[in-house]
């Protein structure tokens, strides 16, 4: 079967299509037959050995996919073949067919399709685990999104929504901000243009904003501390800056507000079971229209390395899948 393979650290350039043997189920796995596989900001990371992961080589980036069962091995009743499904790995999908522990995957409402389903896991799942079980975000509060066009970025807006709250949109761009907009935005930041701690002062007004969603870090982590309220909460996700910000805790004091860490990758596996549901409620949530699961555009496999250059370079607005 056809793979793509990371054989040394490098650019997307040095990635291999290449054969590789089809892969059998042990006891507990299911094998997939991957339909539909979404690309994410670290594939870019960890090709580069600048993840915090490492595999061993040769390995196959990209982390969540969806397909259909194939076969599975022993001791297996969660899943038989013929059912349709989503799941995330570490790394691994980006190639026909894959193995994988059957209690991880998620079983996919009718009227969802493979291209949507294969980019829910990642980014909707970390920002619905950010704001229900990190943030406790409620209705009628303020929650501004930073790198709001992004995978994640663009799943906090459409939960926050969801969720009753009031959203403000963060982007370095009117094209990405008009996107974060249509959906479900209810005011935009261009930080590129604008102060972002004058501007969410401004949209927070006396009382400030609740909740910060903050995946790209950088020089815009300290004023959207700022800007927070009294016993705001502010999330760290990620830091698509490049920059790892320090913060004057003074702020923390003076604020009573709190800074808490997003590690959804540590969390499934803590609390499998309600990382399970978690992800049952965004399937759902997708199949009955109230997340947009929005793809920016669909690539062969085989075009991998033009996918990852669109990630690499910031032109992406939600998702990019790759079709086997």
């Amino acid at each position: 079967m056809k793979a793509v393979l990371c054989t040394h650290f490098g650019t997307p350039d040095e990635v291999e299509f290449a054969d590789i043997a089809p892969p059998q189920a042990a006891p507990g796995e299911a094998v997939v037959r991957v339909k539909a596989a979404a690309l994410n900001f670290f594939d870019t990371l960890i090709i580069a050995g600048k993840y915090q992961q490492k595999p061993p080589f040769p390995f196959s980036p990209v982390a969540e996919f969806a397909g259909l069962v194939e076969s599975v091995g022993a001791e297996v009743s969660e899943v038989a073949p013929g059912d349709r499904v989503m799941t995330f790995m570490g790394w691994g999908a980006a190639r026909e067919a894959v193995a994988v522990p059957a209690r991880q995957l998620i079983k996919l409402p009718p009227s969802l399709d493979f291209e949507h389903a294969a980019g829910l896991c990642i980014t909707y799942g970390t920002s619905l685990y950010a704001l229900r079980e990190r943030a406790q975000l409620k209705p009628g509060e303020t929650l501004a999104v930073l790198g709001a066009s992004g995978g994640t970025g663009l799943a906090a807006v459409e939960l926050g929504k969801l969720m009753g709250a009031r959203v403000i949109a963060c982007a370095s761009s009117d094209e990405k901000l008009a996107f974060a907009r249509a959906h479900g935005a209810d005011e935009v930041v261009n930080y590129a243009k604008e102060d972002l701690r004058d501007a969410l002062k401004k949209a927070g007004g006396e009382h400030g904003i609740d909740v910060v969603y903050d995946p790209v870090g950088g020089p815009y982590a300290e004023p959207a501390v700022r800007s927070l309220a009294w016993q705001g909460r502010y999330l760290v996700v990620g830091f698509t800056a490049g920059e790892i910000p320090k913060l004057p805790l003074n702020l923390v004091l003076l604020k009573g507000c709190d800074i808490r860490g997003v590690f959804w990758g540590s969390w499934t596996k803590r609390e499998p079971q309600k990382q399970h549901a978690l992800l049952t409620d965004v399937a759902r949530w997708a199949a009955e229209g109230k997340l947009s699961a929005h793809v920016h555009a669909v690539y062969p496999l085989s075009e991998i390395v033009t996918a990852m250059k669109l990630i690499s370079d910031r032109k992406v607005m939600g998702k990019i899948v790759l079709k086997p």
